[in-house]
C-alpha cells in the first residue's frame, strides 16, 4: 500500500501544476483584455503571424493599420458588419445559439461546412489573442476570452475593436485601412453601399480583394444591404 503513496503525489503533483498553470494563463489573458478599455492594440496574434508567414517570402512586406475611434466611423458601415456577421449582436453575451444552430443544419443540409456561427465576440476573442488554427483546445480558449471581453469592455469597445482589427485584404486591418485603400476616403465618409461591400468581404477577404465581381460577394452585398438599416448598433 505504501509503495503507492509515490505514484499519487506524483499524480497530484502533475494535476496541481497543469491547474495551476491553466489559471495563469488566464490570468494573463484578463490582464490583456482589462487592458484593451482604455488602450488601443498595436496588433493582435493574427496580424502578427499573418505578417510573419509573409515576410518568410517577402521580407520588406508590411501591414496596412490604421486605428479610428469609434465616433469617427460612419455608422451604417458598422450597421453593416453587425448585419453581415453577427445579426443578434445587441441581444447575445457574447454566443448566439440560435445562430450556432442555424449553422449547423445548414452545414448538414449542405454536407459540408459552408456557414460559421462565430459572434464579432468570438472572431474579436480569437483575432486578438489565437491562432488560426481549429481544435478543441483553441474553441475553448476562445470560449473563455469571449466571456472577457464581454464582462469587461462592453459592446460599444467591442465592436470598435472588432471594426478596427478585422481582416479586410492581404495585410490590410481595420475599416479605416480598408476604407481608404478601396474607396480612397475615411471610414467617416462611407456611403451605404461602400459599407456593404466592405462588410461583405468580411469572411473571406483575401480571396474578394482579387475577385470583387465574383458572383458570391455581389450576392453578399445584396442582402447586406436590404437588412443592414434594421441592425442594432451601441452608440
Amino acid at each position: 500500500m505504501k509503495s503507492r503513496h509515490p505514484l499519487w503525489h506524483f499524480i497530484f503533483l502533475t494535476l496541481g501544476l497543469v491547474v495551476g498553470l491553466f489559471l495563469l494563463v488566464q490570468i494573463w489573458f484578463f490582464v490583456q483584455v482589462w487592458h484593451l478599455r482604455s488602450h488601443n492594440p498595436e496588433s493582435t496574434a493574427f496580424m502578427r503571424e499573418r505578417l510573419a508567414l509573409i515576410q518568410s517570402s517577402n521580407p520588406r512586406a508590411q501591414w496596412n493599420y490604421q486605428w479610428v475611434n469609434y465616433s469617427q466611423i460612419a455608422p451604417i458601415a458598422k450597421r453593416a458588419v453587425v448585419a453581415s456577421e453577427d445579426d443578434r449582436f445587441m441581444d447575445h453575451w457574447g454566443f448566439d445559439f440560435t445562430g450556432i444552430q442555424d449553422a449547423f443544419e445548414k452545414n448538414l443540409a449542405e454536407g459540408g461546412f459552408v456557414a460559421g456561427g462565430s459572434t464579432i465576440s468570438q472572431q474579436l476573442a480569437r483575432n486578438l489573442f489565437l491562432s488560426p488554427s481549429k481544435n478543441i483546445l483553441r474553441k475553448g480558449e476562445e470560449a473563455l476570452i469571449t466571456v472577457m471581453l464581454e464582462t469587461t469592455l462592453g459592446k460599444r469597445r467591442i465592436l470598435a475593436l472588432y471594426l478596427n482589427v478585422a481582416e479586410w485584404g492581404n495585410l490590410i486591418y481595420g475599416i479605416e485601412a480598408a476604407s481608404r485603400y478601396y474607396f480612397h476616403q475615411p471610414a467617416s465618409a462611407l456611403s451605404p453601399h461602400e459599407a456593404a461591400i466592405l462588410a461583405a468581404m468580411l469572411p473571406d477577404p483575401r480571396f474578394y480583394q482579387g475577385n470583387p465581381g465574383s458572383r458570391g460577394l455581389q450576392k453578399r452585398i445584396r442582402a447586406i444591404e436590404s437588412r443592414m438599416n434594421q441592425s442594432r448598433i451601441p452608440h
